[in-house]
């Protein structure tokens, strides 16, 4: 490896200063997603040892660089262990890049294409059934009002779910990327009972309820009529065809890789 400068006893090549700059970003980014956070100081100190374990492995000083190794694995446990929630939002930050977005592209569309196939056998069956894209918002407190489930999507799921024979049909399916994680989730209702002379049921009135209050783009199919409608941003937009809400779907999943289905 070429050389390029050496300090003191210490040779630097090319490859030490791309290392080094690699780790400066690196620091640098975490530093920036958590310096509003309790969890930054930690961070320093963290960054502290690790300075202090170079030196004194530099030094050649064993005793000492097992203690602070030692000290530094503790440290790291706990940080991960009391700054969870801040871990997590820099690492779907990071997730919601372009670059993975690329990568996670193929999934997307597998996800939306079983979510079409399960909405055209309800709709045909006249199963009623709401589904949500929330567009990266937190519904957490939605999420908290049903059954964790942790499945992968699938049609066959999907209509399972919706069957009316089914403890879970009632209420709502939450879906974050391929995965349905909560079913029988509790929605919110709008106000508005009807659209020009015809009454809305519970299901569009749920669409608009949770359109009303969170940036969400709700796709529900009507157990009377099986017909397909969309409510965003509290407007309500009936009988799309499945080429129609397979274009909006598809529209949306290029601005987000999150959906939510609500039955």
């Amino acid at each position: 490896m070429i050389e390029l400068f050496r300090v003191g006893f210490v040779s630097v090549t090319l490859v030490d200063v791309l290392d080094i700059v690699l780790v400066a970003v690196l620091i640098y980014a975490v530093y920036s997603a958590l310096r509003a956070t309790v969890a930054v100081q930690i961070l320093f100190g963290l960054l502290a040892l690790v300075l202090l374990s170079f030196i004194v492995s530099s030094a050649n000083m064993k005793a000492l660089s097992w203690v602070i190794s030692s000290i530094m694995n503790i440290w790291l446990l706990a940080f991960i262990v009391l700054f969870q929630p801040e871990l997590r939002r820099v690492l779907t930050d990071i997730t919601h890049t372009r670059l993975f977005r690329v990568f996670g592209r193929r999934g997307i569309e597998q996800t939306i294409e079983e979510v079409l196939e399960a909405v055209k056998e309800l709709s045909e069956k006249h199963i009623g059934a709401l589904i949500i894209f929330t567009r990266g918002q937190n519904i957490k407190v939605t999420i908290e009002t049903g059954i964790p489930l942790k499945a992968v999507v699938s049609a066959e799921l999907l209509v399972s779910i919706f069957n009316p024979r089914s403890p879970l049909h009632d209420g709502a399916v939450v879906i974050e990327g391929n995965t349905i994680v909560a079913a029988r989730c509790i929605l919110p209702l709008s106000n508005q009972r009807k659209l020009g002379n015809r009454n809305l049921g519970t299901r569009h009135r749920a669409a608009l309820g949770i359109s009303e209050q969170s940036d969400v783009l709700t796709l529900v199919v009507s157990e009377e009529t099986g017909a397909i409608s969309i409510a965003e941003r509290g407007t309500l937009t009936m009988g799309l065809s499945l080429a129609e809400l397979r274009e909006r779907l598809y529209r949306q999943s290029s601005r987000e890789t999150t959906l939510t289905l609500v039955e």
